[in-house]
């Protein structure tokens, strides 16, 4: 019998102890990055704040920044419990404070590949199909913190041919920010810019937005017939962004709110589809080391 109540003292314990670090917080706060407007962005993340709360006990807050930087600064200043980054946004927040937060999961393509593709698009009756033809035209960009908005297009766009530059009115009659990948697509797609980049896996068939990214997103939104644009260009496969939660947070919470979204693929698909912008296999683990090189092509770009 002392056995026994000791073991049951011990579980007691045990469980108290976490309940206690798991009530070390009051709130659980959740940015998301631009791409689309932040009433949709909201509605897709929705079934994660229920669980989050659910799962933690405490009020889930969820928040949509105008852009990027807004959730950049939200993790930096410890507003912020969670996210989902763009790889340069979270090289952003590491070369700024290495301590403020941790990589723990990243979106699984249906190959099983955790890469995906910056694409450059144009509308089809626009008579542009290539890089070449969009010498002199106004090309789009989403936020400067964007990967696959920015960073990238900004390194490789100029290596794919002579003469090719970045700088506004140069090679392209004007790079310019629309603010998101969502205004990028709309834009293109109403005319208002010649050509534009956003981010897709480049999996599945280009009619439906191919399986996963911005243009997935937009043609379940109604917001574009993709047999109206053609692909001009693509990156090279750059690392998915990953799930970042607070390195001060309670182990306890950490702990559980990883295996919420580990498991969430499994739980809710429908929940898993909106948050991971598409068809996916779920989340894996994910470490820092995936993101090494994303982070010295930020550094450059910066010096």
């Amino acid at each position: 019998m002392n056995k026994l109540l000791a073991a049951a003292l011990a579980t007691t314990a045990l469980s108290t102890g976490a309940l206690a670090q798991t009530n070390d917080i009051s709130e659980f706060r959740i940015g998301i990055l631009g791409g689309e407007n932040a009433q949709d962005r909201m509605n897709s993340f929705q079934c994660l704040a229920d669980y989050t709360s659910e799962e933690l006990g405490v009020e889930t807050k969820l928040f949509a920044p105008a852009d990027y930087n807004g959730v950049i600064q939200g993790l930096l200043g410890g507003t912020l419990d969670m996210a989902w980054m763009g790889s340069s946004g979270y090289a952003a927040v590491y070369l700024q404070d290495p301590e403020a937060v941790e990589p723990v999961l990243v979106k699984i393509n249906l190959d099983g590949s955790y890469g995906y593709h910056s694409i450059g698009f144009a509308r089809k009756d626009s008579g542009i199909a290539s890089l070449a033809d969009m010498k002199g035209k106004v090309f789009g960009f989403g936020d400067p913190n964007s990967t696959s908005g920015y960073l990238i297009p900004s390194i490789e766009i100029p290596q794919a041919g002579e003469g090719i530059t970045m700088d506004s009115g140069d090679y392209f009659g004007e790079v310019k920010f629309t603010g998101g990948h969502e205004q990028t697509i709309v834009a293109v797609a109403n005319g208002e810019i010649d050509g534009g980049v956003t981010w897709a896996d480049g999996q599945g068939n280009w009619e439906d937005g191919y399986n996963s990214g911005a243009l997935r997103k937009a043609v379940d939104a109604g917001l574009v017939d993709m047999n109206d644009l053609v692909e001009i260009w693509r990156s090279k496969p750059i690392p998915e962004g990953p799930v970042v939660l607070r390195k001060t947070l309670p182990q306890e919470v950490k702990t559980k709110m990883t295996a919420l979204v580990d498991n969430l693929y499994e739980t809710d698909p429908d929940c898993a589809y909106g948050v991971a912008s598409g068809d996916t296999l779920g989340f894996d683990p994910i470490t820092h080391d995936a993101y090494v090189s994303i982070v010295e092509a930020r550094k450059a770009k910066s010096n």
